[in-house]
């Protein structure tokens, strides 16, 4: 696709962690893209400049319709939302209303203003406890939490939407997202994140004392949770390579998963954290949390066959190594290290 006919793109919560990435690969693939976020868990320098940047709600429908008029947009990357899997089971409120409620008011402001391509940020934890592993896309969806079922919810109303309007959509289903730019322009920046690689390369850095380890008593090799991480980088690929596949199949709609088919267990993780800083972390363990399962591993059989996707960082130490030191740059943008 030629860069004067790429469609205008609007990303939302593009000032998060894997909104940024998206951004980053679009922008240096040549597509206009504009960012839609309330910066509520997103920072402005995540934005690159010359990006417009929208402060405010995707349920505010006004704002969406002047955002698709300035921007002439034609194309929905929708990142926004909570993700945070223990606070949905503590608030399962606030995930229905962050990620189904306002999800479902983007999809009706994208459909009266008639942008024909929606691309969305789904999650393996729509699978909840697989039976079978690795996972595919027909695996039978039965959600443990609510965040997975609050995406789930929006990937129906996709599917329900396009059904009955001129629009095609694409639902990426995300394994265990790490990692950050390779050229350290973005990565996760949260405070007080869960994930486990970033919580583990703050604690190598001294910003945290320990690790905890939530659940050694997994049906697993080594009783800890087992996980497919994909780096940031390549999952930011895949969706600039859908926003391509949608449009040159305008009647198709896609769903799959985004993994590298590989899982490590938290205690391989944290080893080769220690491995890569030449450190040992103290790890503490811990009780499982709610609605976490024992494995979770992906089938990329399908994204490999659809699109031409080659990941680039399918290595576990590169993603910590990324995230490493992107955490070191992290430390220098708030002047505290």
């Amino acid at each position: 696709m030629s860069e004067n006919s790429k469609p205008s793109v609007l990303v939302t919560g593009g000032a998060g962690y894997i909104g940024s990435h998206a951004v980053l690969a679009l922008v240096d693939a040549g597509w206009p893209v504009a960012v839609i976020d309330n910066l509520t868990t997103g920072f402005r320098f995540a934005v690159p400049d010359g990006v417009p940047l929208y402060e405010g709600d995707i349920e505010d429908a006004a704002l969406l319709a002047r955002i698709f008029e300035e921007q002439g947009t034609r194309a929905i990357m929708h990142f926004a939302g909570s993700i945070v899997v223990p606070e949905s089971v503590e608030n399962p409120l606030k995930y229905y209303s962050n990620n189904t409620a306002r999800s479902r008011a983007l999809i009706e402001a994208a459909v009266t203003a008639g942008v024909p391509h929606f691309i969305f940020s789904s999650t393996a934890a729509t699978y909840g406890v697989p039976e079978v592993s690795p996972v595919r896309e027909d695996t039978p969806q039965r959600p443990i939490n609510p965040y997975g079922w609050s995406k789930l919810m929006t990937e129906q109303m996709l599917g329900d939407t396009v059904a009955a309007h001129p629009m095609n959509y694409c639902a990426l289903r995300y394994f265990n997202v790490a990692g950050a730019d390779p050229r350290a322009r973005s990565g996760q920046s949260t405070a007080g994140a869960t994930h486990l690689i970033k919580v583990a390369v703050e604690a190598a850095l001294g910003k945290r004392d320990s690790v905890a380890v939530f659940g050694t008593d997994y049906d697993t090799p080594d009783g800890t949770g087992v996980r497919d991480y994909i780096h940031v980088s390549d999952l930011a690929a895949a969706h600039v390579l859908a926003l391509e596949a949608l449009i040159e199949q305008p009647e198709r709609s896609l769903t799959m998963n985004c993994g590298y088919g590989r899982g490590f267990s938290v205690l391989e993780v944290l080893d080769a954290v220690d491995r890569v800083t030449n450190m040992t972390i103290e790890r503490k363990m811990e009780p499982r949390r709610a609605g976490d399962p024992a494995s979770l591993i992906s089938d990329p059989s399908r994204i490999r066959e659809t699109l031409p996707w080659q990941p680039q960082h399918a290595d576990l130490d590169t993603i910590i190594g990324h995230a490493l030191a992107w955490e070191r740059k992290l430390s220098e943008i708030r002047g505290n290290g």
